[in-house]
């Protein structure tokens, strides 16, 4: 099978997953909290996650692993590493300092403000080491003992470069997340509980931070998931997101991309440098766009 061929089948591949989804985030809409309609037998799960395999030259491959309407999962394949992207059904939530926060919440966490959000994927897991080798043959990070560390130093120009570079290899339009997905996808969308932090009110649950870990970052997915499966939203390192850096508005927003001017861009999650108040899901921060430390990583957001 050829380049061109590959992509166009791992194209298909990845709107029938969507497809199959949106439909049942649809249908969740008008039964909360029921995953009925979502499940399937155990024999019919196991034809549903057999494993789609393809032969091309750069070597792509989706697997469609829905075990309920927030649980599906496609894996897509870059040489030797994996991608899973997480799907998180739309809808709508507060953003910002929320009663959870408590006292913790900064000025610049302010005001509160309702946000409404399509349907995307996002990554489960931060951008590894392995992944950034892959695609950009070097490894910018200072902690290098394994390649399923989240690679960090790196700046949102370099974050750009990568992505280009994806979307070249596997035909896909990766992009970093808007600062709204990122927090409605921390805060567990649809399952969200109102936690403090991603995942959890405990931040050992769920985090790498200043106080557990030992002066730098640890390998992803060593911590508890958050409701929605994806794993170190909080600590471990901060991620850039798409956004430029500027203050929030009381106004309700559909699909917010940020402000159209600014020279800084946004970093969400805290990271193994911050302590827990660093680390909240409305905690937020900026830099400039060449700007990278070893504190500092990304994730992926897949559009439709």
């Amino acid at each position: 099978m050829n380049k061109l061929s590959s992509k166009v089948l791992v194209s298909v591949l990845l709107v029938l997953m969507a497809a199959f989804v949106v439909a049942s985030c649809n249908s969740s809409d008008s039964n909360e909290g029921e995953n009925a309609a979502g499940k399937m037998s155990s024999e019919e799960k196991n034809e549903e996650s057999a494993v789609e395999e393809m032969s091309s030259d750069n070597k792509n491959e989706v697997i469609d692993d829905a075990e309920d309407v927030f649980d599906s999962v496609t894996f897509i394949s870059v040489g030797t590493q994996r991608l899973d992207m997480v799907y998180v059904c739309g809808g709508t939530f507060t953003m910002g300092c929320t009663d959870e926060q408590g006292g913790e919440c900064l000025a610049w966490e302010k005001p509160a403000h309702k946000v409404t959000l399509s349907s995307y994927s996002i990554g489960k897991h931060e951008v590894t080491q392995g992944l950034w080798k892959e695609v950009m043959s070097d490894n910018p990070s200072e902690y290098k003992d394994d390649d399923n560390l989240p690679v960090e130093n790196v700046s949102w120009e370099d974050c750009q470069e990568f992505i280009r570079k994806l979307n070249e290899i596997t035909g896909q339009n990766f992009r970093l997340p808007t600062e709204a997905e990122w927090e409605y996808a921390a805060r567990g969308g649809k399952r969200g509980n109102g936690n403090k932090f991603s995942g959890s009110n405990n931040i050992d649950d769920v985090a790498w931070c200043d106080d557990n870990s030992d002066r730098r970052t640890h390998l992803v997915g060593t911590k508890q998931p958050n409701e929605l499966g994806i794993y170190d939203m909080s600590g471990n390192v901060w991620e850039w997101c798409s956004d430029k850096y500027g203050d929030y508005t009381a106004d309700s927003q559909n699909n917010p991309t940020g402000p159209s001017s600014g020279t800084e861009y946004v970093n969400r999650g805290g990271s193994w440098d911050d302590l827990a108040g660093g680390c909240r899901v409305s905690r937020r921060s900026g830099n400039s766009t060449g700007y990278g430390n070893s504190s500092i990583g990304f994730r992926l957001v897949l559009s439709k």
